[in-house]
């Protein structure tokens, strides 16, 4: 009896964040307030809190949600049997189109991204330390191979994270994407670019 009603209550939370995400999109944050995901659901606003403690506490699990998706596809990318230097580049490359996508292509979305920003989320530095960690394995494999130079990885995967954010972080995005073209390089410059840093020479 009891690991049925573990998958239900499972299942409710997992409907609920589901609908806090739709209506996040649709009509934004701010707006949204818990008896409108009620409603949805059709359960009073009591039965949600029995979940979620608060309309915070909901926000804060679908910003994880969407942050694991990120994470899910950068950790498929790493174990591909690619070499360092092509999973690395395809790594740097998906973490910006993933979060160009679904956050500045979503005013929206983009403005609960927004708000978890600004709180300082404990849950935004640990996506951050996941992703710096997976960044530095792949480092590590492509300095075992030799296409990397030794280096302190630790410190590497996190000048290479640094150097990407105007390409990760999602208001940094939409900020630049108003700006003038000719102050801009691309996502794949910048990719060549750290990659070339790090890189053993050719001969």
């Amino acid at each position: 009896m009891s690991l049925v009603l573990d998958h239900t209550e499972t299942d409710t939370r997992t409907r609920i964040i589901e609908v806090a995400e739709r209506l996040f999109r649709e009509i934004g944050y701010q707006k949204t307030t818990v008896a409108d995901i009620a409603k949805v659901l059709k359960m009073s606003p009591a039965n949600v809190y029995r979940f979620f403690d608060s309309k915070s506490a909901i926000h804060r699990a679908v910003a994880r949600g969407l942050m694991t998706e990120v994470e899910a596809a950068v950790a498929t990318i790493a174990g591909e049997p690619l070499s360092a230097t092509d999973r690395l580049r395809e790594i740097l490359s998906t973490i910006h189109h993933m979060n160009s996508e679904r956050y500045v292509g979503d005013a929206k979305l983009h403005e609960m991204v927004a708000f978890a920003m600004e709180e300082n989320w404990d849950i935004c530095d640990a996506h951050l330390a996941c992703l710096g960690e997976m960044v530095g394995k792949v480092i590590a494999d492509g300095v075992a191979a030799g296409e990397f130079k030794p280096c302190d990885l630790e410190l590497t995967a996190k000048c290479v994270s640094v150097s990407m954010c105007r390409f990760f972080h999602p208001q940094m995005i939409a900020q630049c994407a108003d700006k003038t073209k000719q102050i801009d390089v691309s996502i794949n410059n910048m990719i060549e670019f750290v990659i070339g840093a790090i890189a053993v020479p050719k001969a």
